[in-house]
């Protein structure tokens, strides 16, 4: 496991400017996370489901039933969106949390955020269109049939050039780049952060209510308290006050 009392694991300080594979971390030894791997091995916040009320229990469990069959994504498009789901929250293998069934429900029933930024189209045909492009792309600029039968390495060039709005031509001609990546971004991680796999990879203790919370001195730095349901990470560092103090 890295040595997280130094900074060397921060991107910005690598040599290729790039995260290091979540391997890294220990593997989890309670309870189940993305890829088994987390910063807290031995915590599972199903063990205090029994303090959530009926309703609560029945929303945070259905998130962890088989997903079903995708609605509104086409056939064509599911290879490609089940791989830029992947490349962008590093879901290599096995368990994954089901994003693109999530963000396929959301889109289906028409879930959408009540917002929308002015210059783009409806969500759903900024789903489209970005899947479409991310194909053309990988198409123009690498000879790849499509995004998903590209390599890992092509699929990532992509994506940072997506993210810094630098694709243009054929369907992104349709959008306005920069707000795409936003649109989709929002919508991945929303999706992943909602399961219970990614509550036990970072520690979070789940639905507060009506448990509620006893000891608000956080649970790091000077006045630091975990709650009764909270675990000791693997590692004792706050990686945020570890990036401020680098300046990063």
């Amino acid at each position: 496991m890295a040595d997280t009392s130094l900074p060397d694991h921060l991107p910005n300080l690598r040599a290729d400017r790039q995260p290091p594979h979540p391997s890294w971390l220990p593997r989890q030894r309670r309870g189940t996370t993305p890829q088994m791997i987390g910063r807290y091995p031995d915590f599972d916040v199903l063990q205090t489901q029994d303090s959530w009320d009926e309703a609560t229990q029945k929303v945070v469990l259905a998130r962890l039933e088989p997903p079903g069959p995708l609605r509104f994504f086409s056939a064509a498009e599911e290879p490609t969106l089940r791989a830029f789901c992947d490349i962008v929250l590093a879901q290599d293998h096995e368990p994954r949390v089901p994003v693109a069934e999530f963000v396929d429900a959301k889109l289906a029933d028409g879930q959408l955020d009540g917002y929308q930024y002015a210059d783009m189209p409806d969500d759903r045909d900024t789903w489209r269109l970005t899947l479409k492009g991310l194909d053309e792309s990988a198409r123009d600029r690498y000879g790849r049939p499509s995004f998903a039968a590209a390599e890992v390495a092509t699929q990532l060039a992509l994506v940072d050039a997506f993210s810094r709005g630098w694709l243009q031509g054929g369907s992104w001609s349709q959008l306005n780049v920069s707000r795409a990546w936003s649109v989709c971004m929002r919508m991945t991680l929303s999706a992943f952060y909602s399961h219970p796999w990614a509550w036990n990879e970072i520690g979070f203790g789940g639905p507060a209510y009506p448990r509620g919370f006893m000891r608000l001195g956080g649970p790091s730095g000077p006045a630091a308290v975990r709650e009764p349901f909270e675990t000791r990470g693997a590692t004792g560092e706050d990686p945020v006050e570890l990036v401020r103090d680098e300046g990063l």
